[in-house]
């Protein structure tokens, strides 16, 4: 019997921000007040401003000065673009890391992440889709560096998937996805790569 994961409040609270941030509710540049969202979330302003300063090492958001935090602004295309060209050198370095290396439980894990980009799709939950497309490629770069290589990555990809459009179709995303998955399973490094540059555009 599987138990229930306890899911600590800052937790909560950064995930509840940061789909809001990734669907748009709340928008580019809007400012964050600490005292509305401790109300909005019925806790002491202390976990939110702890939440705060994890979602602006994502790049989530950016603190001003004498503004206090805001949501950070969309990327130009030029800076777009080179994030872009940074996160494929950063997720092939971790295929290339994880050759031979992923257990079944591994692949196990990356199916049940994409059984849950396939159910937001069915519900047309599509920041749903995001966090679950976002956590698939994080658990490889994770188990490529750990924490070290997550920090250099995730803030790009969370700046890169603000607002974010492109995922509409389920079968090209979840395809896109399970043939990076597939071509690790079968230690083909080279496919694997392949199907990484074919997902991030």
């Amino acid at each position: 019997m599987q138990e229930n994961k306890i899911v600590p409040v800052r937790d909560q609270i950064a995930d509840q921000i940061r789909s809001d941030i990734i669907a748009g509710s709340l928008a580019p540049n809007e400012k964050l007040n600490e005292q509305q969202l401790a109300n909005r979330f019925g806790v002491s302003r202390g976990p939110v401003r702890d939440v705060l300063l994890q979602l602006t090492k994502e790049g989530l958001l950016v603190a001003k000065n004498n503004c206090g935090m805001s949501v950070n602004d969309v990327l130009n295309p030029a800076l777009q673009e080179l994030m872009m060209d940074i996160r494929v050198k950063i997720e092939t370095f971790a295929v290339q890391s994880l050759k031979n290396k992923l257990t079944v439980i591994d692949f196990d894990n990356l199916d049940a992440i994409l059984d849950r980009i396939q159910s937001a799709f069915d519900v047309e939950d599509f920041t749903e889709v995001t966090k679950a497309d976002i956590d698939f490629h994080r658990y490889l770069v994770n188990k490529a560096g750990g924490s070290e290589l997550v920090n250099l990555w995730q803030p790009m990809v969370m700046r890169m998937r603000m607002n974010y459009q492109r995922i509409r179709q389920s079968k090209e995303c979840v395809d896109e996805h399970r043939a990076i998955s597939e071509a690790l399973k079968a230690g083909d490094i080279k496919g694997a790569v392949k199907a990484i540059k074919s997902n991030i555009k």
